[in-house]
């Protein structure tokens, strides 16, 4: 893994999007987060499309953009832990996850790092709360989403409407304690698994509400393989916090 030393001091904010195959949508989401004045960290896994040359292009010319390259296709989780440990060493305060096919709209950015900054905790952009909404999926994909989601509030006994949420905010408080060394998930089960740590630790957890539009271009990501993955570790969860 390789990533070019800071020369600016960091901002508050540290938006990180991990990539892999989006050369069709960096670049654009990149800019809406750069205009709000937040710095962005593009995570590539070795993209065989080319968004990492991309994202090299964009960093070249801002100072703001950072990309760190890493060998092979290593998994979302590990994505986020290594740019948020890296984030930590620079001295941001705010780390926000955002997916970086434009699924994610920049305006409800900042509500979501306010909410994470007044909690001390971590801030989910929430499409299960009066206000938040979902467009362009199929039914069947909302009702696994949705299913997944009551899943985890009975097995983990958490109250939180979209532990699965993609787009979220944590203080650096609450990750200089959640032991990101000890997080064992990947994929989308990593979501799941930090929202249960924050609260097993006793941070606030909010949700915000926010509109999910589906990909505006190239394919989504999760497959079978990850819903299963993360139905185990909520099993895998839930096992330790009775035998605690």
């Amino acid at each position: 893994m390789s990533i070019p030393p800071r020369n600016t001091p960091p901002t508050e904010v540290l938006v990180v999007l991990p990539t892999y195959n989006e050369r069709q949508n960096v670049e654009r989401v990149v800019s809406a987060v750069r205009k709000l004045g937040h710095d962005v960290m593009i995570v590539d896994d070795s993209s065989p499309d080319g968004t990492g040359e991309i994202a090299d292009k964009l960093a070249a010319s801002d100072p703001g953009v950072r990309v760190l390259h890493r060998p092979t296709k290593m998994g979302l989780g590990s994505a986020y832990k290594d740019a948020f440990r890296l984030g930590l060493e620079d001295g941001s305060r705010l780390f926000v996850e955002m997916d970086a096919d434009g699924s994610h709209r920049p305006q409800d950015l900042q509500p979501i790092v306010d909410a994470a900054r007044q909690s001390g905790g971590l801030a989910l952009g929430s499409r299960y709360i009066a206000g938040g909404s979902i467009e362009g999926w199929p039914k069947r994909r909302w009702l696994l989403s949705w299913g997944a989601n009551i899943y985890c509030r009975l097995l983990l006994q958490v109250p939180t409407r979209d532990t699965t949420s993609g787009y979220r905010c944590y203080t650096k408080d609450l990750l200089a304690h959640i032991g990101l060394d000890e997080v064992r998930s990947q994929g989308y089960s990593f979501q799941i698994e930090m929202v249960y740590r924050a609260r097993r630790l006793g941070y606030k957890v909010v949700e915000v509400p926010i509109k999910f539009e589906d990909r505006v271009a190239g394919a989504s990501k999760v497959s079978e393989n990850e819903v299963r993955r993360a139905l185990l570790t909520v099993l895998r969860l839930s096992l330790s916090r009775w035998r605690r």
